[in-house]
């Protein structure tokens, strides 16, 4: 039996949280395999809306066993209110959660670091979310780092050497530290919330679990786009999204990964600064924007919205390769007299189709255009109900990118999806 992998080809957002509830029900474990609380998966379903942070989308199926991966970063005080939320709406988590005990930490003082670091950076800031990200995987690489198993032995010592060493540096920055007790109490209150579930070591649960002909999903956070080595550097975050993480932060081989599903917009967005050569600045951006409501589920900042980038969504499918792809938001752009595709970018007169070393301002998108479909689809249950501009677009993008396009999501619930 082999892992599925299940990712975001642009800049996050792209509407994993909602896929992986789908599939959830063909798979017996659900995983996530990186990034932290500063990616929210939003799940709609039965007249609810809810803003997953850590914890694996699967969580909402019975039956099912969902895994935080040792490739995870941790904070002790958001999970623990992601697990009340959770609990109060009935679903029972000890009982669906397990833990790695490989996966980091966040640290009180890691999210001081990052407001710290954030704030050196002048105008060149990166549009971190706060969250501490960065430098828990910073510690992390640098072995400073502390991990869930830790809190089983000797973590007073352990977390008291961590923070000293944090506020020497603190201290370098002038920066205001007044607020570190509040947020260790609520912090140290999440620690004993995680002792509440299961510690394992995942890899050899993952790996055994495989052996026993058991179906396993791994669920990335954010995007292709995003990934330390291969994204818009440094306008990245500090994990690998791409498929190759799967395999570090869960402990599987790469002959283990069976399926790869790839999850993109029919347009695109992207949260924070950094470079994003579709992006729109005119009414079009902004009706996209309304439209889709583009707005980060976790920190609620406005999305910039633009067209699809189809040089970067081959180069996405390049790195992860990619077996089916999954188009997200398709009703957004049901009232556009006129659809458009970048697929080649012009840098200094000449046009590239393979994405560069640097897409930098200097990028002027090359674009298809493609008539409009001029319907509501958010009502439709089948392929067969899809209007013929729809389709051709669908076919468009099937031939340029050379991945057949398996499910279009037609609405934020669950009933708006449809298979092909």
């Amino acid at each position: 039996m082999k892992a599925d992998v299940l990712l975001g080809l642009q800049w996050g957002d792209e509407g994993k949280g909602k896929i992986v509830d789908v599939l959830t029900p063909n798979y017996d474990l659900v995983t996530r395999f990186q990034g932290g609380p500063n990616a929210g998966h939003t799940l709609e379903f039965e007249g609810k809306k809810f803003v997953l942070r850590s914890i694996p989308s699967g969580i909402f199926q019975g039956g099912k066993v969902n895994i935080i991966g040792n490739g995870v970063v941790l904070d002790a005080a958001l999970f623990k209110a992601e697990v009340e939320a959770l609990e109060k709406s009935g679903h029972p988590l000890t009982e669906r959660l397990k833990i790695s005990k490989k996966a980091h930490l966040i640290l009180p003082t890691h999210r001081l670091l990052d407001a710290a670091y954030e704030s050196a950076k002048g105008t060149s800031k990166i549009g971190t979310t706060g969250k501490g990200i960065g430098p828990t995987y910073t510690d992390k690489i640098s072995r400073n780092g502390l991990r869930v198993g830790d809190i089983l032995h000797n973590f007073d010592e352990k977390y008291k050497a961590a923070t000293d060493r944090h506020k020497e540096i603190l201290k370098q920055y002038s920066f205001d530290c007044s607020s570190l007790p509040e947020i260790e109490k609520e912090w140290f209150e999440g620690i004993e919330c995680l002792k509440r579930f299961e510690l394992i070591d995942s890899e050899h649960f993952i790996n055994n679990s495989l052996k026993s002909e058991k179906k396993v999903l791994a669920e990335g956070a954010q995007g292709t786009m995003l990934d330390i080595d291969f994204g818009s550097y440094p306008f990245v975050t500090s994990s690998n999204t791409i498929c190759a993480g799967a395999c570090t932060g869960l402990g599987i081989a790469p002959r283990s990964i069976g399926e790869v599903f790839g999850i993109f917009k029919a347009y695109c967005t992207r949260v924070g600064s950094g470079p994003f050569p579709t992006e729109l600045f005119d009414e079009t951006g902004e009706q996209m924007r309304k439209i889709g409501f583009e707005f980060g589920s976790v920190t609620g900042r406005p999305r910039r919205c633009g067209w699809i980038d189809l040089v970067a969504l081959k180069y996405a499918i390049m790195l992860n390769g990619v077996t089916q792809l999954i188009m997200m938001k398709s009703d957004v752009l049901d009232s556009f007299e006129t659809i458009k595709a970048c697929v080649a970018y012009k840098i200094d007169g000449k046009e590239l189709t393979e994405f560069p070393f640097d897409i930098a301002e200097s990028v002027e998108p090359v674009y298809a255009e493609l008539p409009g479909w001029k319907t509501d689809m958010t009502k439709m249950q089948s392929e067969a109900e899809f209007p013929e501009n729809f389709n051709a677009y669908i076919q468009f993008l099937e031939k340029e990118l050379q991945v057949p396009i398996k499910i279009v999501s037609v609405g934020p619930d669950r009933a708006q999806t449809i298979l092909r």
